[in-house]
């Protein structure tokens, strides 16, 4: 009964990670957040592997899973300290997001809720192809909707890892019981031998 439990919960867990970064990486798009695109669509990959390994009893699945979302805690936790400028990151390195291909930042810093967006003309700061605009009025701003975004990831992360090492551990469990009682022997089932304890006579005959 543990077993189905912890199986049920990971399968909800990975359900709710896909579900996650499908809406990131719909947002991402829009975007043109490059790192980010290829980051998330590695980690939908990872996901639907540990939903496969849960459901066909795969331990190895979940180990190579749990091991991602140790590298996807790490990103995530990047992008917060990219996002609240960290140390020595700056959100003026769009280049770390974008690979350096557009000037494009989140898509939320525009749309944003209550954002208010206005064109500033004739100005000589925009490059060719490109305009200036000034943003106003957000109830919360973009980057603070990043960080939650990465948060999340960051708190589904956490207990994915966890329910991913517990479940391969009974995986694994299981294999070895069902080694221990024979089952599948490369050495195949080899039936005992019975020993005769008969004794030969001579036999005399009268001649």
């Amino acid at each position: 009964m543990g077993k189905c439990n912890g199986r049920c919960a990971l399968v909800v867990i990975c359900g709710l990670q896909l579900v996650a970064a499908l809406e990131r990486q719909i947002f991402d798009f829009l975007g043109y957040q490059w790192a980010p695109i290829l980051a998330n669509f590695i980690h939908i990959m990872a996901v639907i592997m540990a939903i496969f390994g849960t459901m066909q009893y795969r331990s190895h699945h979940l180990i190579m899973y749990a091991v991602w979302l140790v590298l996807w805690v790490g990103w995530n936790s990047f992008i917060i300290c990219f996002y609240l400028e960290v140390g020595h990151l700056s959100q003026d390195r769009d280049f770390l997001m974008t690979f350096n291909t557009s000037l494009h930042r989140s898509w939320w810093m525009e749309n944003g809720p209550g954002c208010l967006v206005t064109p500033v003309l004739n100005s000589n700061l925009a490059p060719d192809d490109h305009h200036v605009i000034t943003v106003s009025g957000c109830l919360l701003d973009y980057q603070y909707i990043e960080v939650l975004s990465s948060a999340l990831q960051v708190f589904l992360s956490l207990f994915g890892f966890v329910y991913a090492c517990y479940v391969s551990k009974v995986f694994l469990d299981d294999e070895d019981s069902f080694d221990f009682i024979g089952g599948f022997d490369s050495y195949g089932y080899q039936p005992p031998q019975k020993t005769s304890h008969l004794q030969l006579q001579p036999l005399y005959t009268s001649g």
